[in-house]
């Protein structure tokens, strides 16, 4: 079972704001943290699309499914890390999908058991020190950065 300390109700208003937007499609990413406060980074393979990238555990939100839900199947899909905890929303970012969608990817903490990752989709993983988060795109920057100035 997963504990979740995000407000249900803001949880509602993130969705209810997306579709305001005209958002097509909501993605969810996690923020996942080694006891020595790297940030768990997944690197996509040259022939993806956004191939080279390197970027949270994320995927998309499925019908019928909570954010949190959906953070938690997406991490043991990607990583088969096990999310115990989703505490803290980070703040979101829009961008097109592969297939031209209007996508908006809301970002959290999460805690997790283990730290043997095991990849799916991605061809390689970093957990990340300070100097090595650079690697990602700026909305991810951006994320790190709230979620930097969260725990400071």
């Amino acid at each position: 079972m997963t504990f979740s300390t995000v407000n249900p109700d803001l949880l509602d208003d993130l969705a209810r704001t997306a579709a305001q937007d005209s958002i097509e499609k909501t993605v969810v990413g996690a923020v996942i943290t080694d006891p020595d406060g790297r940030v768990l980074l997944l690197h996509r393979p040259a022939d993806d699309y956004l191939g080279g990238l390197w970027e949270l555990p994320s995927g998309g939100v499925e019908p019928g499914e909570s954010l949190t839900e959906a953070l938690r199947r997406e991490v043991a899909e990607e990583t088969g890390l096990i999310v115990t905890a989703v505490d803290d929303y980070l703040g979101h970012f829009d961008y097109r999908s592969g297939s031209g969608r209007r996508t908006r990817q809301f970002n959290f903490t999460a805690a997790v058991t283990g730290q043997t990752v095991k990849l799916t989709e991605h061809d390689a993983h970093l957990w990340a020190g300070g100097g090595r988060q650079s690697q990602v795109s700026s909305a991810v920057q951006a994320i790190l950065d709230a979620w930097r100035r969260h725990t400071a």
